[in-house]
């Protein structure tokens, strides 16, 4: 079944999330991600806003975990923590 990475972002350090940004934009079509958004346009209707969101679709939970645990993705894990305030969630889909 496929899977959904939702992440909400707030950029704190714009110049250290670059960098981040750099190795997850690579990362994520390396395991089989397609980018369904990456910012524009949102309504926030419940809950706290984020400026931006971004939602990559993996064909499985696997691969979208696959990807998160990468050597490669890890390594930018603590920059993205550091550049930012964020939500991350892998979401099964039924479809």
């Amino acid at each position: 079944m496929p899977a959904l990475w939702i992440a909400h972002v707030e950029v704190t350090d714009p110049d250290a999330y670059a960098k981040y940004a750099e190795v997850a934009s690579g990362s994520i079509p390396a395991h089989g991600g397609v980018f369904i958004a990456r910012g524009g346009r949102a309504e926030q209707m419940e809950g706290r806003a984020f400026p931006r969101n971004v939602v990559a679709r993996f064909p499985t939970m696997e691969a979208a975990l696959a990807c998160y645990n990468s050597p490669e993705y890890q390594s930018v894990v603590d920059i993205a923590k550091g550049a930012s305030e964020r939500s991350l969630v892998i979401l099964e889909t039924d479809s």
